[in-house]
């Protein structure tokens, strides 16, 4: 389902709103996020690395204490509502929890390719997209790196940024990470890729994966209930499911459906 809302530069992103009112428990809360980090449960993995110190790649992760940035740019291939006449604002995060065989990022999901940064440099790079007109700033692969997340947003705030934030995930995440990032997200992108367990633990490695995607889905929805847009056309608020039809395997596209 999907309403009209108020105008694009009417609408005010929920981390704007998050800090304007409740400032004190958005710094708890990156207190929290960092902590999280020292016994890692940020995915469904539950690796329980600790990932604040110098030998931190043990995880299935292989992320340590900095998230791995590798590309971000004006991305004009995303769902119309989201790029707009201005371009999706688009990072590129490195590795990955799942191990889909048919991933078509291998050398960023899997190799790493890319830089580690700090939620200052992240921030930065939120700032840059936000002054090149871009309508959201859009974080794919952020299962892993949710915690560092939390500490970029609330320091983008801290610089003036003030654009919806797109949530891009595999639906593989942990319920206390969607949590730390409740009042933070505006629109969530899940894709939901399997409704067997069969078919996740072969294509991806994570028989778990068709339970933790339908409860990581309805906490999204309950953050930010059905899909609204603009009177322009771009969505500011709400879940919009994705699916991609694996070959031999329409019987679960029906389900997902």
């Amino acid at each position: 389902r999907c309403t009209a809302g108020p105008s694009f530069r009417e609408y005010i992103p929920a981390a704007v709103r998050s800090w304007r009112e409740r400032p004190s428990e958005l710094e708890a809360r990156v207190a929290q996020a960092r902590e999280e980090l020292r016994c890692c449960v940020a995915c469904p993995r539950n690796c329980r690395v600790d990932r604040l110190t110098a030998d931190s790649r043990a995880g299935a992760c292989r992320t340590g204490r900095r998230a791995i940035v590798s590309n971000y740019f004006p991305h004009r291939g995303e769902e119309l509502c989201l790029q707009g006449w201005g371009g999706c604002g688009t990072i590129f995060f490195g590795m990955c929890n799942l191990r889909c065989v048919f991933c078509q990022n291998w050398d960023v999901s899997q190799d790493g390719k890319g830089r580690e940064l700090d939620a200052e440099d992240i921030a930065d790079i939120m700032m840059e997209l936000q002054v090149a007109g871009c309508h959201n700033v859009n974080f794919v692969t952020p299962e892993h790196v949710a915690p560092q997340l939390v500490e970029a947003i609330v320091a983008a705030i801290k610089k003036g940024f003030c654009l919806p934030i797109v949530y891009d995930t595999s639906s593989y995440d942990a319920l206390r990470s969607l949590q730390l990032m409740d009042g933070l997200v505006d629109i969530y992108l899940p894709d939901f890729k399997f409704w067997d367990p069969t078919s996740s633990n072969r294509l991806a490695k994570a028989k778990d994966y068709p339970q933790v995607a339908r409860r990581s889905i309805l906490e999204m929805h309950r953050q930010v209930g059905d899909l609204r847009f603009s009177r322009e056309g771009l969505a500011l608020q709400g879940v919009l499911v994705r699916h991609l039809v694996m070959p031999g395997l329409s019987c679960e596209a029906g389900k997902v459906f």
